[in-house]
């Protein structure tokens, strides 16, 4: 059984879901990969639920402009190894700052001992974490200073980056070519 509960954020509505125990998922309502691995399984409703509430609290602090750390929630991302590991960057990344795939991939590599690391393989496992925010996936832009993809829209990344006091101006849309 997968437990929800739903968050009107500044943004847009986000799903959360949980085991009961953990949260295993919180996703921007319509974007890509909603409900993830979580697809087709029984849900049901439980906003009561203690870590359901924890979260909901944790976001209430982010989008007053608090920092609150994500690692106070407990965090059960379903995914593989590797996966996993590049979803543990990500909690790295710093409130307000970003990183680029390719930064990612040389972070894994090492800590993986290997020589290189795929920046796709990364930008895959980046697009496919199942707790956006709380996991800062909207905190990776490409080499060149493009905003690449971001499975909740390009639109939602650019207002957490603003919201974390990023300045967006020095980014760009690859579809377009033009500055924000």
């Amino acid at each position: 059984m997968v437990y929800l509960s739903h968050y009107q954020s500044p943004v847009c509505p986000l799903t959360l879901a949980s085991d009961g125990e953990h949260l295993t998922g919180l996703w921007m309502d319509g974007q890509k990969y909603f409900l993830g691995s979580l697809a087709g399984c029984p849900t049901e409703d439980r906003p009561e639920l203690p870590v359901l509430r924890e979260a909901a609290a944790w976001l209430d602090r982010y989008f007053a402009g608090e920092r609150p750390d994500p690692l106070s929630l407990p965090l059960a991302p379903a995914g593989s190894g590797f996966r996993r590991l590049i979803w543990q960057l990500l909690l790295e990344i710093p409130y307000g700052s970003v990183t680029t795939y390719g930064a990612l991939a040389e972070e894994a590599a090492r800590r993986l001992s290997r020589p290189t690391m795929s920046a796709q393989a990364v930008g895959g496992a980046v697009g496919h974490n199942p707790i956006s925010i709380i996991i800062p996936c909207h905190r990776v832009v490409g080499a060149s200073g493009s905003l690449t993809g971001y499975a909740g829209g390009l639109e939602k990344k650019i207002a957490l980056l603003t919201h974390e006091g990023v300045d967006v101006t020095r980014f760009f849309r690859p579809k377009t070519g033009t500055a924000l």
